[in-house]
């Protein structure tokens, strides 16, 4: 990687996200916690759920990951708060898509994500970026099921 891919890929505003993570505090009494880890680089999410309607209606993470796991983290927890299992989902799937694909950008709340975008070509970075919405997927599955039983 070069200093130029280095300055591209850890822009200004990704650096910013990452400082400013929302959603720090995990839950007392959550219906669902996942944690999630990166194999490659080690960096890990831990994510609480509170659903009610079918819908996140509380959120706390634990975030221990690079900056762009940290601003993919900062992103989600700023959006998360109303959105369904579906539309986590749809997130999930477009972040993905967009990082291996040049898929399109995730849909609204998740259009946040677009800047993650010039790290498409750094595949080793891919799961951190993942971790916190491959994490509440998880979450909401397993707070619907619970909730179902």
């Amino acid at each position: 990687m070069s200093e130029s891919d280095l300055i591209k890929l850890y822009s200004t505003r990704i650096l910013a996200l990452a400082t400013d993570i929302p959603r720090q505090d995990r839950l007392t009494d959550p219906a669902a916690t996942v944690r999630r880890r990166a194999p490659l680089c080690g960096s890990t999410v831990t994510v609480d759920v509170q659903v009610a309607d079918g819908k996140v209606a509380d959120y706390g993470q634990e975030v221990r990951a690079c900056a762009l796991g940290q601003a993919a983290a900062s992103i989600v927890g700023a959006s998360v708060i109303g959105q369904s299992s579906a539309q986590v989902h749809a997130a999930r799937d477009a972040l993905k898509a967009m990082l291996k694909d040049d898929g399109p950008t995730p849909p609204a709340p998740f259009d946040g994500l677009e800047v993650l975008r010039p790290a498409q070509a750094y595949k080793n970075r891919h799961a951190s970026i993942l971790l916190s919405l491959d994490a509440l997927c998880e979450a909401m599955e397993k707070a619907e099921q619970s909730h179902c039983a």
